[in-house]
């Protein structure tokens, strides 16, 4: 049997593979699912992404399975206790940012119905399909998400800068970013 082709860019690691081929780029429609990647992207800003990745499961466990409600419900001292564990990054704007991250997106939820219904407004309903060759080619940043990150800045929430709501567009396949080689490619 041939091996996968990938994009490059998940090659180094059994644990950025397995995120790639089942998680990066498939439509998300699920707001717990929204909330994990707006808490676990926030965390990444300035950082890579395969540290997140190993600190997953210390977010999951820290972030009360990715809740929302219980997220938006925590104390200064829940938040406290939270910074103690190594198996998070334990930056306080970080931690914070995603106790007022909660807050915010349960008006979202409010407003529109779910976080899913507001968010793919963005993209107009179906993801954005791009046909880049190159890893080279792949945009930092895109018109749609510099108006997302700016319609959730002025909604309050933070850490929410338009590069890392590229980056939760293409994990939570608003985008799809793999590459034209790419096994994944047309696989919704």
């Amino acid at each position: 049997m041939a091996e996968k082709i990938r994009c490059p860019w998940c090659l180094s690691s059994e644990r950025y593979i397995r995120y790639h081929d089942e998680d990066w780029g498939v439509p998300v429609h699920d707001d717990r699912t929204h909330f994990e990647f707006l808490i676990l992207e926030g965390a990444q800003a300035g950082l890579s992404w395969s540290t997140i990745l190993n600190k997953r499961e210390g977010y999951q466990k820290n972030f009360a399975d990715f809740d929302p409600e219980k997220v938006a419900r925590f104390t200064d001292k829940r938040i406290e206790k939270i910074l103690t564990d190594p198996g998070i990054v334990r930056n306080r704007l970080k931690v914070v940012a995603a106790v007022n991250n909660a807050k915010q997106f349960l008006k979202v939820q409010n407003e529109f119905g779910s976080f899913d219904n507001y968010i793919w407004r963005f993209v107009d309903g179906k993801p954005i399909v791009n046909k880049r060759k190159t890893t080279k080619q792949v945009p930092a940043t895109t018109p749609e998400s510099d108006a997302l990150s700016k319609d959730l800045i002025q909604r309050g929430f933070k850490f929410v800068g338009s590069t890392v709501i590229y980056a939760h567009m293409q994990a939570c396949g608003l985008v799809n970013d793999h590459l034209l080689t790419c096994w994944r490619y047309n696989v919704s």
